[in-house]
């Protein structure tokens, strides 16, 4: 595993928030990985072990996920709040240049950050997600956020994740599913196996039934001059190859690489996504587009 440090900053409303920094090259512009809904910051370990020494990584956890505190007003685990923290972030570290990398939730955001100042980013990978949202897709989500459940051992909290997700990873073995769970899932103080997350995330997606609450193909849009890759899961039900089509329509230099047999979301480790971030990373450093 890629060595990393741990670091905090503050949220404009006061929180103490966690992220995993991992040593690179000064002279290229950090990447910010940004976890999808249930995630944290263990998320990006396959992306950091090949990419760290050669980038900058920094792996942010957004609040109420992994060692970051929750919020206080369940109401603010939305976007548009996890933008504001991400902006006091980059404020702390003097960051006004930075690659974005994007799962689910975290590429919901990456389109936020562009919709207002795109000329920031020098790149950016939505891992799965465009400006429409599958309603199958997020049906499932909502069977499974915020319902909690503890586990007495790895082993059992693997085969739960196995039950609920093998239509996304059907080539999985038990050793994929066991780190799978390790990502998702710590020790509590009880001794048992639980998600790594406040359960009240749950709470706006159940009040406003999934809606983002703005409209993410402006953002999208915005992304036009900047150097941009769609991973796409084969078997996703959150985006579909339509709307990665019309986002291909929108921005004709759009670089899509889809994972076979593959659902929500790649893990970014298969070998086309790998050759996919090296193309983008590549594109970053040349400034290009195209």
């Amino acid at each position: 595993m890629a060595e990393f440090t741990d670091g905090v900053w503050w949220s404009n409303d006061g929180l103490r928030l966690h992220y995993r920094a991992y040593a690179g090259r000064e002279d290229r512009p950090p990447i910010l990985c940004l976890h999808g809904l249930t995630r944290n910051a263990r998320d990006w370990e396959p992306v950091a072990d090949r990419l760290a020494g050669d980038w900058r990584l920094f792996a942010l956890e957004m609040r109420g996920r992994g060692e970051s505190a929750v919020s206080p007003d369940p109401l603010a685990y939305v976007p548009l709040t996890y933008v504001q923290d991400i902006e006091a972030f980059l404020t702390d570290r003097q960051i006004d240049r930075f690659v974005s990398f994007g799962t689910s939730m975290g590429g919901i955001i990456t389109m936020l950050m562009a919709a207002t100042r795109a000329e920031r980013l020098a790149g950016a990978l939505l891992n799965d997600i465009g400006p429409a949202i599958e309603e199958k897709g997020l049906a499932k989500i909502g069977t499974y956020v915020g319902k909690g459940g503890q586990f007495p051992t790895w082993m059992h909290a693997a085969r739960h994740l196995r039950e609920g997700f093998h239509d996304a990873y059907p080539n999985w073995r038990l050793e994929d599913w066991l780190a799978f769970a390790k990502r998702l899932c710590k020790v509590m103080p009880s001794g048992r196996i639980g998600f790594d997350y406040d359960m009240r995330i749950a709470e706006p997606m159940k009040a406003t039934g999934g809606e983002s609450g703005f409209d993410m193909w402006s953002g999208f849009d915005k992304l036009k001059d900047v150097p941009t890759l769609l991973v796409r899961g084969e078997r996703s039900d959150i985006l579909s190859a339509e709307t990665a089509a019309e986002m291909q329509r929108r921005k004709p230099d759009l670089d899509i690489a889809v994972i076979p047999d593959v659902g929500h979301a790649p893990v970014l480790d298969e070998p086309e996504a790998v050759e996919a971030i090296d193309r983008l990373l590549r594109r970053v450093e040349t400034g290009t587009a195209a």
